[in-house]
């Protein structure tokens, strides 16, 4: 096999200088450098042709490949597989091509500077991405490490944390690290006021006042953080749903008939990178979840305007199907045909017609069958009584 034609060196704020012996020399051989403005910047005394990243970033693949052949180099910032384009290059172009040469990352040095075990925090980006997406992981004595996405980005953050009760939450914002002009703001969310620099790391220390959001990873927000019209998978049946759904990460789930979509939102925050589309043909309901999704940190789930079975047509196949709305035989063989191995089925129903439509398909595929009664207490009179819930129905298989 041949030797690999495309290395991806990780460079920090220090250049050439911080650069192994042996990647330095790679860089100073390459006929070919790719790389963002700041990148060739660092590295600017090389003299090979240069290129930028290409418009739209989607290019760059084919950019990468109409230089084979000859020394090129791309340019990262840190560690080309973390959170960086070495990943995305590594699932395009056959990896025994690259080499690899990791240099200190951000999430490493933010670390260090704060003092922190990398094993004991979690690290984010919203670099080019929804910022909401981390309300997700805001939790009490949590500790974030956050790749922004430009100098605003603190502040948005700083506002999803007051907003949500944490308002004393530690924060700092690290830039330009290892570098002549690293620089340090220090601050808390409810105060927060630095202006900083474009390019920056946010660390964040979660403090939670007494009356502070609890937003648990784990299956089951209280009904009342979602916008709903009342028809809706409730809490305590909600939770049962998503324990046989299985949240994994990156898998995705078709939400058929999702509603306000909290089963679609509690899917995505119960694993990373869990995936999800919502199949609601009224356009109110859509809009709920979508409202839902943004306020619960999952920004990214997909909404499908239509009525099933034909609105399942050309998606991508799921990992998990939830069927809350829309339940017929003919929805049912579609989303069942179009499971991957090993896929999860759930289907809820509440009518007479619907669970004798489940007792029929339990009957034909097996699975697991059972009724989910619950009981809140309510006030009666001024006393204290239970009211039922409406029975759920509860077919679930897993696709063997």
């Amino acid at each position: 096999m041949a030797d690999p034609w495309l290395h991806i060196v990780g460079i920090g704020e220090d250049g050439l200088a911080g650069l192994l012996p042996a990647t330095r020399a790679v860089v100073e051989a390459a006929e070919v450098i790719v790389g963002a403005e700041r990148h060739h910047r660092l590295a600017d005394s090389v003299g090979a042709e240069r290129i930028a990243w290409p418009s739209p970033f989607d290019a760059l693949i084919g950019t990468l490949e109409g230089l084979r052949g000859r020394r090129v180099v791309v340019l990262a910032t840190g560690d080309p597989l973390w959170f960086s384009v070495g990943a995305r290059i590594g699932r395009e172009i056959d990896p025994a091509q690259i080499t690899y040469h990791p240099q200190l990352s951000a999430f490493q040095l933010a670390a260090a500077r704060m003092g922190w075990s990398l094993a004991d925090v979690e690290t984010l980006t919203v670099h080019g991405r929804p910022v909401e997406q981390m309300i997700a992981f805001i939790q009490p004595d949590a500790r974030l490490l956050i790749l922004t996405t430009g100098a605003e980005t603190p502040a948005r953050i700083a506002a999803f944390l007051a907003e949500r009760g944490f308002g004393q939450s530690k924060m700092s914002v690290l830039a330009n690290m290892g570098g002549a002009e690293e620089a340090r703001f220090d601050g808390v969310a409810e105060a927060w006021d630095h202006t900083v620099p474009e390019f920056n790391t946010l660390a964040v220390q979660c403090i939670a006042a007494p009356d502070a959001a609890l937003l648990p990873r784990v299956p089951g927000l209280p009904d009342d953080l979602f916008r709903h019209d009342g028809t809706m998978t409730k809490q305590e049946v909600r939770a049962v749903t998503l324990a046989k759904l299985m949240p994994m990460r990156g898998a995705l789930l078709w939400d058929i008939g999702t509603g306000c979509g909290s089963v679609a939102v509690e899917w995505m925050r119960g694993a990373r990178y869990a995936r999800a589309i919502g199949i609601e043909p009224r356009a109110d309901r859509r809009e709920m979840a979508a409202a839902n999704a943004l306020a619960l940190g999952v920004p990214r789930l997909e909404l499908v305007e239509g009525r099933v079975p034909q609105a399942l047509e050309g998606l991508a196949a799921p990992d998990a199907v939830f069927i809350g709305g829309g339940l017929s035989r003919e929805t049912f063989q579609a989303a069942w045909a179009a499971l991957r191995p090993l896929g999860r089925m759930v289907c809820n129903a509440v009518t007479l017609e619907s669970e004798a439509l489940l007792v029929a398909l339990h009957k034909d595929y097996g699975g697991q069958l059972v009724k989910l009664s619950v009981n809140r207490a309510a006030p009666v009179g001024g006393l204290t009584g239970w009211r039922p819930l409406m029975p759920v129905t509860q077919w679930s298989l897993v696709k063997r």
